[in-house]
């Protein structure tokens, strides 16, 4: 077992995750007036939930590639656009909130190894 372990691994790749589909909300708000535009989002919970469940999820973790998704189910707008503001803040602060969380889990993670090491 190395220094790190899979609690660490999947809050590593949940605070990418979390980091890329806050890139999207943010690109989402700055289209929401422009004609066409399709909004995307970032599923990573379900690709991490779904790494922790396999056989191996280490390796799987290891191999996630969390990508931007169009969304197409949702109502569109006269010019064809699908941004709702109000959805896209709330996922805004949710995803901070995530995102925040996960900051929290591994700086305490990494101060419990700071103070195993007897560092100050």
């Amino acid at each position: 077992m190395g220094l790190f372990d899979l609690t660490d691994l999947a809050v590593q790749r949940g605070l990418e995750g979390a980091a890329l589909e806050q890139e999207v909300l943010s690109n989402n708000l700055a289209n929401a007036n422009t004609a066409g535009f399709k909004r995307a989002d970032v599923d990573f919970q379900s690709a991490l939930a779904t790494a922790l469940d396999s056989p191996d999820p280490e390796a799987a973790l290891r191999r996630i590639e969390f990508s931007p998704r169009a969304d197409t189910a949702t109502a569109m707008q006269a010019d064809g656009n699908n941004v709702d503001l109000e959805r896209e803040l709330s996922a805004l602060t949710r995803n901070a909130v995530q995102y925040e969380t996960l900051s929290a889990i591994e700086k305490t993670r990494l101060g419990m190894l700071e103070s195993a090491m007897g560092a100050s």
